[in-house]
C-alpha cells in the first residue's frame, strides 16, 4: 500500500538535478544513483560554506551534550522505523479522543529540539548562516552527494538510494520555494510584526516540523470520514522526510558535539546542517496539500444514506 506512492525522482527531476549539479553527460545517459552522481559530479564545496560550517563548529565546542544526542537519535531512528506501523493502523482510534500514533513518533525529537534551544545552537547557525540560494543550495547538494557517512547513516535509518534522491532532488529543486524563508537577523525591519519573537531559521524548520506530525493524530481522527488511503499514504512519506530532515540536524549537532567521532568535513557540515532544514520544510509544505487542505477532489467518498 505504501509502496505505491514511494518517492523516486522523475526523468525531469533526474535532468534538473545532474544539470543543477554540473554533472558530465554519462550520469545524464544512464539510471541515475548516488555513486554514478558522486563519479560524474566536476563541481565541489566553495571554503565560503565550508567557512560557515567551520565558524558554527567553533561556536559551539564544548556547549553540546553528545550523550544525550546520540540517545536522542537512536530513539528518533527506532521511530522512523516505527512509522510503518503507524501508517498501517491507519486513522487513529478512540471515542472521545484519539489514540496517541503520531505523537509518540516526535517525542525523541522534542527532546533533541530542546536541548539544541538550550545551549543556543539555533541562535549559532542563525548567526553564522546565510539565507537559502542557488549557490547555497548546490553547494549543499555537492556535500550531500560526497558525504558517505551521511548517505549510509540516511540507508541504516530506512532511506533507500531512491529516497534520498529524492530527497536531494527536492531540495535543488525548490530554491526559489525556500528563498522565502530566511535567517532571522536577514527579516527586514520594516515587516508588520516582531521580529524579536521570530526564533532562527532552524529552529522554525524543526519546531514545525514536531507540531505538524503531533497535530496528525487529533486531524485524522476528526477528520476521518474525509481520510483516504492515498491521503494517509502522501502523509507517511510526508512525515518520513520530515523526520529524516530532523535526523539529519541531529547528526550535525553529534557532529560537533563529538571530540574523538567527527567524520565530516565543515562543508559537509555545513551541507547537512542547510539541508535538514531544508527538507523539513519542503516535506512541512507538502503535508498541507497532502494531508491538512483536503480538496473536494481528494476526500473519501460520502457515505450512502
Amino acid at each position: 500500500m505504501i509502496n505505491a506512492n514511494r518517492p523516486q525522482p522523475t526523468a525531469e527531476e533526474a535532468a534538473q538535478l545532474t544539470e543543477y549539479l554540473g554533472a558530465d553527460d554519462s550520469v545524464v545517459d544512464e539510471e541515475l544513483t548516488l555513486s554514478a552522481l558522486k563519479s560524474g559530479i566536476t563541481g565541489e564545496i566553495n571554503d565560503e560554506f565550508a567557512s560557515m560550517g567551520e565558524a558554527i563548529r567553533n561556536d559551539l565546542e564544548g556547549s553540546l551534550d553528545a550523550e544525550l544526542l546520540t540517545a536522542a537519535l537512536s530513539d528518533l531512528e527506532a521511530e522512523i522505523d516505527r512509522l510503518s506501523a503507524v501508517r498501517e493502523a491507519g486513522i487513529p482510534d478512540g471515542k472521545r479522543e484519539p489514540e496517541q500514533l503520531y505523537r509518540e513518533l516526535v517525542e525523541p525529537g522534542w527532546r533533541l529540539y530542546d536541548h539544541l534551544v538550550d545551549v543556543g545552537f539555533f541562535e549559532s547557525v542563525d548567526e553564522n548562516a546565510v539565507r537559502f540560494s542557488a549557490e547555497h543550495i548546490r553547494n549543499t547538494g555537492y556535500g550531500l552527494v560526497e558525504a558517505n557517512p551521511l548517505t549510509s547513516e540516511l540507508e541504516t535509518i530506512g532511506f533507500d538510494e531512491g529516497e534520498q534522491l529524492s530527497l536531494i532532488a527536492d531540495l535543488l529543486n525548490n530554491d526559489r520555494e525556500l528563498a522565502r524563508w530566511v535567517p532571522t537577523k536577514e527579516i527586514p525591519a520594516d515587516v508588520e510584526f516582531n521580529v524579536d519573537f521570530v526564533p532562527p531559521l532552524h529552529q522554525r524548520a524543526a519546531g514545525g516540523t514536531l507540531l505538524w506530525i503531533q497535530t496528525l493524530d487529533v486531524h485524522l481522527w476528526q477528520k476521518r470520514v474525509l481520510i483516504t488511503d492515498e491521503i494517509l499514504d502522501d502523509g507517511y512519506w510526508d512525515v518520513k522526510g520530515m523526520l529524516g530532515g530532523l535526523y539529519l540536524l541531529g547528526r550535525a549537532a553529534r557532529e560537533i558535539a563529538s571530540e574523538t567521532e567527527r567524520t565530516l568535513t565543515d562543508g559537509q557540515l555545513m551541507a547537512a546542517l542547510t539541508a535538514s532544514a531544508a527538507i523539513m520544510i519542503i516535506n512541512q509544505q507538502k503535508i498541507c496539500q497532502d494531508v491538512f487542505y483536503i480538496t473536494e477532489e481528494m476526500r473519501a467518498e460520502p457515505e450512502a444514506r
